[in-house]
């Protein structure tokens, strides 16, 4: 890292948190006109679209990777997370999601600790309990508020978590425009085969919505595409010690688009679950960034990604 300019890795993070919460409202909103698994297709195709004419400005050489295999588990592991995502967000509401996904750097430590057996201090299980304790706030299990669907959420941390773990042991010093094709890329390839089993249902579903509708589908993939890249500049401009906190932002936005797009605003508990989710996953992730900050070697930019989607 050059010079640290903590400002601008503050601005692009907060930015990045817009990018997510915009994605998932729009995820939310367009699965009651369009099938969930095209507009899965749809994130991803523009993703590597998008990663792709960037790339060819070098020509073939600009897309080798010295970690093919890496890069393909990668791009499945995060497909299987985001198909969590898109599909638990039809059934809940996306603030309440949001929250419930934020888990992961929990998950990442009670992962540490049980299947790559390093040590794991009390004050980090201390938080990973009180992170599921918020979850259980939220989810309320018995109450009916959102019975199986917040599966989908716990699932998807719990992914997202074991591709923290499996990035962590497989770190590379990958280009990260190069990590960012091949995501999307072998993302579009995995969803496509389940396309075209049903391509004829798929395209009369594209045909029947508005172009206005069409056009919001590739915002999906435009707004996390502009996520990680943002995620991506911040770690390259401050250290990740001073930026995982305002992760978190992310579920005030989500608050925010979610009430102006679906005016929903959770309950008295779902706050107090959200507030103890933000606080535990916050300071969970501090930790990790700071414990890694001072290790000898850095963290690589893959591994510091800690966003779902």
């Amino acid at each position: 890292m050059s010079q640290p300019r903590p400002g601008l890795g503050i601005a692009l993070v907060l930015a990045m948190s817009a990018c997510f919460a915009v994605s998932d409202t729009l995820i939310k909103y367009l699965g009651a006109w369009l099938p969930v698994l095209l507009l899965l297709w749809a994130r991803y195709a523009v993703q590597a679209g998008t990663m792709a004419l960037w790339l060819a400005r070098q020509g073939r050489r600009g897309f080798a990777t010295a970690h093919p295999k890496f890069q393909w588990l990668r791009g499945a592991l995060l497909l299987a997370n985001s198909g969590m995502s898109f599909f638990g967000l039809q059934l809940m509401p996306v603030a309440e999601f949001t929250a419930l996904g934020m888990l992961t750097p929990v998950v990442v430590t009670m992962l540490v600790a049980w299947v790559l057996h390093e040590p794991v201090s009390r004050w980090r299980w201390a938080l990973v309990w009180g992170g599921f304790a918020g979850a259980l706030i939220v989810i309320r299990p018995g109450s009916g508020v959102f019975g199986w669907a917040a599966v989908f959420p716990l699932l998807m941390a719990l992914c997202y978590g074991g591709f923290q773990v499996l990035t962590s042991r497989l770190a590379s010093l990958e280009s990260p425009y190069v990590t960012q094709f091949y995501t999307g890329f072998s993302g579009a390839l995995l969803v496509t085969p389940l396309l075209l089993l049903h391509a004829g249902d798929y395209v009369a579903a594209a045909q029947a919505v508005p172009w206005s509708k069409l056009l919001l589908v590739l915002a999906i993939g435009v707004a996390a595409t502009a996520g990680h890249l943002c995620l991506i500049f911040a770690f390259g401009v401050a250290p990740m010690a001073t930026l995982m906190p305002f992760i978190y932002v992310q579920i005030a936005w989500a608050l925010g688009v979610g009430w102006l797009v679906f005016r929903h605003v959770p309950d008295a508990w779902a706050w107090v679950g959200i507030g103890v989710i933000a606080a535990c996953g916050g300071f969970s992730a501090w930790l990790n960034a700071r414990q890694g900050g001072t290790a000898r070697n850095p963290a690589s930019i893959v591994a510091a990604d800690t966003i779902y989607d």
